[in-house]
């Protein structure tokens, strides 16, 4: 008998929620209250502790996209499972690219003196924004199971070149925006701020995982309910044509 996965999830993954809630309570006390004003840009630094850890998880989400996508287009590793996988994590990079650029035009209001500027770095991640909408646009196109993987994980690999280039923006071209402040060999941040930062990406990356396990589990079960469907449409057109075969034959 075929045991149906539910949507609540297992223990491990209502552990990570858990972890992921009481994360975020703790980078929120962490964020407003203990950690200090920065010495230049006082407290307009506070949305770095949201910032910085969205854009990692776009990253991390993305790069969990093009590497099923990969592994999906290798026929030794083909598996629908990976194209579940690869969509969930778009969509959860996509959720979090929206914030980072929600908070970097917060941030830059204050620091700039305007919300938007066609700066390289902001104007490459809403790039990347789009082309992740795109990418999850293609997946709602009608189309068998396979056909529709093959595309998407072609769209992916397409879609995950702009990674590469809003992280290294900031170094080829002559931006508003900071460089690096923590991946860099004399970070320009120390103390309770630098670990509160990289708490914060500790804390995103659990909630990362808890959402993408979640939303794959809620995509098989749209593929296992469109199947059903698909089985039984096809079982009654059977049923239809044997009936109507019979009363002929009379």
């Amino acid at each position: 008998m075929t045991r149906t996965p539910t949507t609540t999830g297992t223990p491990a993954t209502r552990a990570l929620g858990l972890l992921g809630i009481a994360g975020t309570a703790l980078l929120v006390v962490l964020g407003l209250f203990a950690t200090a004003e920065d010495q230049v840009q006082g407290d307009a630094v506070r949305p770095i502790y949201v910032h910085v850890p969205s854009a990692w998880v776009a990253y991390l989400a993305f790069g969990t996209t093009a590497l099923c996508s990969a592994l999906f287009l290798w026929k030794r590793t083909r598996s629908l499972t990976l194209d579940r996988f690869a969509g969930a994590a778009a969509e959860v990079g996509v959720l979090f690219t929206g914030l980072a650029l929600l908070t970097g035009m917060l941030w830059g209001r204050i620091t700039w003196g305007v919300f938007w500027t066609w700066d390289a770095r902001l104007t490459s991640t809403s790039l990347l924004f789009v082309l992740f909408l795109g990418y999850l646009a293609l997946r709602r196109l009608p189309a068998a199971p396979e056909v529709r993987a093959k595309r998407a994980a072609v769209a992916g690999l397409v879609a995950f070149i702009d990674v590469p280039i809003v992280h290294m923006s900031v170094r080829w071209w002559n931006t508003l925006h900071q460089d690096p402040t923590i991946l860099r060999s004399d970070p320009e941040i120390e103390g309770l701020m630098l670990f509160t930062v990289i708490f914060g990406v500790a804390v995103f990356s659990v909630l990362f995982a808890w959402m993408l396990l979640h939303r794959q589990r809620q995509l098989w079960l749209e593929d296992h309910q469109l199947a059903t469907d698909v089985d039984e449409a096809i079982a009654e057109r059977r049923a239809a044509a044997v009936a109507a075969t019979s009363g002929a034959a009379r």
